[in-house]
């Protein structure tokens, strides 16, 4: 007869287990991204990514003296107080969370070729954003929930990269030896281990703290921002629980044929196109706040782009950040140049004329050297037609995919 103790509140520990530790459903993730994003509109504001990034980038350009050259301006907000840059932290700071409550925190070093990858694969999601106006996020999910055709565009971009991408690292896994030795593991104390819940409760009760003293605070700017802390650092949570990731969406299909992260994503569009489609009917938000002005050469060029950087790179932008947060070496050093290369590309499209705004634009739109802003339903003349195209290519997506799953027949690798 065993002497061992049963455990106390076993209906509890599961519980706990299901919500911590054990791997959440990506369509779990997609729904519970929407519903974030969604909250976000009702305020006024909208998810976004590469404006932080970029944003980093700028700060790094002024401290190095190439803001001047390039025409970038002094920055008047701190990485704190800059709404994008505050999200990007944050989303960071929720993935670390979600990882350490999860025990899955592991620093991890790629071997030496793979930062070469990660600067190169960073670097091209730097250039492809710029042009694009935003990346997987900013380019592409947000515009397709806007019922802009400018996400669309960059979806073909994205989905063209991504198989030129693929192909592009297949030919070096073939070629190039150089690097490839992983180096030791980082082998962290088990006593740390331990507590990694622990700290992850700390910081969870450390965020709830610095959101509700903004929100209590007189300065209208701190107050504004408290919403962006809890909504920056639950999209990371969620995002690193249930391993979601554009990059992955776009990705899996042409290497191993598995479609569940894709059909995660549409689920996440199908909801999000709808209800974002009652709140600009009801005027809750501007649909033209998220939807670049780079349709369609903008955002197809910078899709292809970004989608053969974010093979490279390992993660998409918002992919970065959560893998990031989970301790990944590779995703901090593409996450830097993508930031630094992401700033000197801005500031060159504009230099150039590319991605200046039009001053003289008498529409209500506005318009650059690569594109303009479009909303589907000014251009058809309605939602009906607009939520049909929508769902429609959706729809298309899906079955793509599905049709990819059972035979294979779109994969490179």
């Amino acid at each position: 007869m065993s002497n061992e103790k049963p455990a106390r509140f076993p209906g509890l520990r599961k519980d706990l287990h299901e919500i911590f530790v054990a791997e959440w459903s990506p369509y779990l993730g997609a729904v519970l991204l929407v519903l974030i994003v969604v909250a976000l509109m009702t305020t006024g504001l909208f998810w976004g990514v590469f404006g932080g990034v970029k944003f980093w980038g700028d700060r790094l350009n002024s401290a190095i003296g190439l803001a001047p050259t390039l025409g970038i301006a002094e920055a008047k907000e701190t990485l704190l107080t800059h709404r994008m840059s505050l999200m990007n932290i944050l989303l960071v700071a929720g993935a670390f969370t979600a990882a350490l409550m999860s025990g899955q925190f592991a620093p991890n070093r790629p071997p030496k070729l793979e930062y070469v990858w990660a600067a190169m694969g960073g670097s091209l999601m730097g250039i492809g954003a710029s042009l694009a106006g935003g990346c997987t996020t900013g380019g592409f999910f947000n515009p397709v929930v806007h019922s802009s055709p400018a996400g669309w565009a960059m979806w073909v971009g994205l989905l063209a990269g991504a198989w030129l991408g693929l192909k592009a690292l297949l030919w070096t896994l073939e070629t190039i030896e150089w690097g490839t030795t992983p180096p030791p593991s980082i082998v962290v104390p088990t006593g740390l281990k331990r507590i990694y819940p622990v700290i992850g409760l700390a910081i969870v009760v450390g965020v709830v703290a610095w959101s509700a003293t903004w929100w209590a605070s007189p300065d209208k700017q701190l107050a504004s921002r408290a919403i962006i802390v809890v909504a920056g650092f639950a999209i990371g949570f969620v995002m690193h629980r249930s391993r979601l990731c554009f990059a992955r969406s776009i990705r899996e299909p042409f290497m191993t044929a598995e479609g569940t992260m894709t059909k995660a994503v549409i689920l996440a569009m199908a909801l999000g196109i709808p209800l974002a489609a009652l709140l600009f009917r009801a005027k809750v938000i501007d649909a033209y706040v998220a939807i670049p002005a780079t349709f369609w050469v903008g955002s197809l060029a910078g899709g292809l782009i970004f989608g053969v950087g974010m093979v490279f790179a390992g993660g998409c932008a918002s992919g970065a950040l959560w893998r990031m947060g989970e301790g990944h070496a590779k995703l901090w050093v593409a996450m830097l140049f993508f930031a630094w290369v992401g700033s000197i590309a801005s500031a060159l499209f504009k230099k150039l004329g590319l991605t200046t705004i039009d001053e003289t634009n008498v529409e209500t739109w506005e318009m650059t050297g690569v594109g303009r802003q479009a909303f589907l339903p000014d251009m058809v003349g309605g939602w009906g037609w607009a939520l049909l195209i929508g769902f429609g290519l959706l729809a298309l997506w899906y079955a793509i995919v599905r049709w990819n799953e059972t035979t294979e027949k779109l994969t490179v690798l």
